[in-house]
């Protein structure tokens, strides 16, 4: 009974972090009206730091970190957070939010690829047809929107960025997945975050020190609270969770929840009611994660998820 509720505990905390994700695109539009994308990194990450640094304080010591993993750590932190952040928000200032909906939406096809490379996992046949539905289903919803319209000259930048964007975070998945199994998801986030952070900050020293911070909402310094310590640390604690007790493949998955968290967020809140062909895209979603969360697929040998070189 024990490792069937673990195994719900980590959806359940998936399904919230598709939540999270899904307001947070509607937060970032928000904030990004009054702050430059590199200052706003330069607030946030901070917040997210310290936020990570009190929840690692709440759980006490842990195992050592071992010689052998500081080399990986440095990597993840650095590709996992630096470059997938300047890539992800640049994108979404570059190209049009269906363009970038629907490329993120390649994740699990990038983390099925990876993982299986590793080792880690052997996908089956039906969790392959469910990735493939979802992003079916993803294709139905975004297009649902009329604001797809390919992937024209004015957005190629934009558009490559995401995908660039989109197998970093399939990396950041998969390589962290020997060191989440050593010394836990929360540990693992706080240490790569903690690398990535000052890199962050530098970058967007200059953005920061030419905003006149005393202009800036109220609302704003909420969003940017929220970009950084749920969005980032709380979310990112989930996702190594679900990676941890579920597996590359099947947490990757829950990341198509999140335009559909996103699609549901603009209706109830800025009144932004989704078309018929938005209503069935979601509909697919939920069918495709259904069949890639209940496929079967054979996990690591104890040998390989102890190992370092093969983990």
């Amino acid at each position: 009974m024990r490792p069937a509720r673990e195994a719900l505990t980590a959806d359940l905390g998936l399904v919230g972090l598709a939540v999270i994700w899904g307001l947070n695109f509607s937060v970032l539009k928000v904030v990004l009206r009054e702050l430059d994308p590199l200052a706003l990194n330069a607030l946030r990450f901070p917040l997210a730091a310290a936020a990570l640094w009190l929840l690692a304080r709440g759980v006490g010591p842990g195992p050592e970190l071992a010689r052998a993993d500081l080399r990986r750590l440095v990597l993840l932190g650095v590709l996992g957070h630096v470059v997938y952040q300047l890539c992800f928000i640049f994108a979404i200032d570059w190209t049009l939010a269906g363009n970038a909906s629907l490329l993120l939406a390649t994740t699990p096809v990038w983390t099925m690829i990876l993982s299986a490379s590793a080792g880690h996992e052997q996908p089956v046949p039906v969790a392959m047809l469910g990735i493939a539905v979802t992003l079916g289903g993803m294709v139905l919803v975004i297009m649902g929107s009329g604001e797809v319209v390919g992937l024209g000259s004015q957005t190629l930048r934009g558009d490559l960025l995401m995908i660039v964007a989109a197998m970093l975070w399939s990396f950041f998945t998969v390589g962290g997945r020997g060191p989440v199994a050593r010394y836990g998801a929360l540990r693992v986030t706080a240490w790569t975050l903690w690398i990535g952070t000052p890199l962050l900050v530098l970058m967007g020293l200059p953005s920061l020190l030419a905003t006149d911070l005393r202009s800036v909402t109220p609302a704003t310094w909420v969003g940017v609270a929220y970009a950084g310590v749920l969005s980032i640390s709380v979310a990112y604690v989930l996702w190594y969770h679900g990676v941890r007790r579920l597996g590359n493949n099947r947490t990757a998955v829950y990341s198509n929840l999140v335009p559909v968290a996103a699609l549901l967020t603009a209706w109830l809140w800025l009144g932004e009611v989704p078309t018929p062909l938005q209503g069935v895209g979601a509909a697919v979603v939920l069918l495709g994660l259904t069949l890639a969360r209940l496929a079967q697929s054979p996990g690591p040998s104890s040998r390989r998820w102890s190992s370092s070189g093969n983990s």
